[in-house]
Parts: structure tokens; sequence; C-alpha cells
């Protein structure tokens, strides 16, 4: 998967070497660096209109990730919609479920089969500011791809609410208006809104092994979600209507 970003042409780590060490017990990775800080890091120190920069910017990047052709022994057999379920389970079997969660767990059942609807693609797998360098340059660099895999091209963009909206809301603006052209579907709405609501719970579940304070702040995301779908009512959030656009565009 590095090797195949290397060659899109946007800054990436490219591939050196890949073997065995310490007799043969670890594997390696040898990769060239990508000069740079954590765009989370510089955002909040930018302009609205410079950080809805660096989202087009960023959607521009990763529409270069799922434009990679998909070989034939990648295509996936199944669908993640099994998968996702069970992990709702595993949720609402927790000690940590939210109490009145009720309505948003319905929400993610009934709605399931709006995801995987797209033609799979190569996912970066972990899509956020903190995996994207800032060059000297202005330019944007891409870094981690230990957690790509194949899917549906939508999933990519859950992350948007549960990290980057809470670094910097232009740049989310920005990533989604540059990957679609500007002309955002209303199909992608739909089923980012049940993504976000399967994370916003399950995340909760995830966090529990890392203690009670990540847990805490997963559920401070689910709150945050919740607000700005209003309650899951509406699919579109809040933080891309039109009067807050205004401020930047």
């Amino acid at each position: 998967m590095i090797a195949r970003c290397a060659k899109l042409g946007f800054a990436a780590s490219q591939p050196v070497g890949l073997g065995l060490c310490n007799g043969g017990k670890t594997v390696y990775m040898l990769l060239t660096r990508i000069e740079g800080r954590d765009l989370e890091e510089i955002l909040p120190h930018l302009s609205q209109k410079g950080q809805y920069a660096l989202g087009r910017a960023a959607g521009r990047i990763l529409k270069k990730i799922h434009s990679i052709p998909l070989e034939v022994k990648d295509f996936p057999d199944a669908t993640k919609k099994e998968k996702k379920l069970r992990q709702l389970s595993l949720y609402e079997q927790s000690c940590v479920r939210i109490a009145g969660d009720e309505a948003v767990v319905r929400y993610v059942r009934e709605g399931i089969d709006l995801l995987w609807r797209e033609k799979p693609v190569y996912l970066h797998g972990d899509f956020h500011p903190g995996n994207l360098i800032y060059a000297p340059d202005g330019s944007l660099g891409v870094i981690d791809y230990n957690r790509w895999e194949v899917g549906d091209p939508y999933e990519e963009f859950y992350k948007l609410e549960s990290f980057a909206a809470e670094v910097s809301l232009p740049y989310c603006v920005g990533q989604l208006d540059a990957y679609f052209d500007d002309e955002i579907p209303q199909t992608f709405w739909e089923t980012l809104s049940v993504y976000v609501a399967h994370a916003s719970l399950f995340s909760v579940k995830w966090a529990e092994k890392f203690g009670r304070e990540e847990v805490d702040g997963m559920k401070k995301r689910y709150e945050r979600a919740l607000a700005d779908c209003n309650g899951f009512r509406a699919v579109v959030p809040k933080w891309y209507s039109g009067e807050y656009r205004k401020r930047f565009l």
C-alpha cells in the first residue's frame, strides 16, 4: 500500500527495504522520512481560509488514494455490515454503555444497509490531520498506512467527526468539498451519518481497555456527534451548514 501511494504525486514515505532481523523473529520496514510537522499542530494557528485550503488539499489527496485500481485478488468477498452489527452488540452488552442511547442504536441497525453501496476501494484507514504532514513549502504529505484496507470509500470520512472536527471545522469542510468536486451527493450524507453514529457508540467500548479517561473522552465525542446531527435526525452535520461556511468561503 505504501508503494502504491508513493506513486500518486504527493509527499509520502518511499519504501526502501523490508525484511527479517533478530534471528528471523522480527520484521523490519525501512522508509524515507517526510520533513514537516503534524497538520493537527498547524491548523489551529492558521486563518479559517487557510485551514479550509489545507482541507481541500487533503481531499484531493484522499481522492487520489481511492482512485488506485483495485487488484482482482483484493476484491472483498463480503461487506463489513455484519462486523459493524457485532461491534454494536458488544457495545450494548458493555458496562460503559451511555444512558439514553436507544434511539442511536436503533438508527444504526435500521440504517445498516446504507453502508457498502459504493464500489470498494483501497482505504488509507486512518486519514485525519494527525496522519498528515505539513511540509515547509506548505504542501501535505501522508503517513501511517498500517490500518489500510479495502472497503466502502465513504467509511473513510467518519473520522472527520470523530477527530478532525475538534481540530478544525474549516479543514473538514474543505476535505469534503474537494473530494466531491463541490457537489456532495445526498447518498453520501445518509451513509456517513450511519458510520458516525456507529463509531460514536463503538468507540466508547473500544476505549474501555485504555481506562476511564479514554472512555470519558469518547463519550464527549459521542455527545458532540449527537449535537452536530441533531440527535441523528439530520444527516448533514450543522458545521457543514451554509451559514457556517460563509465565514471562510
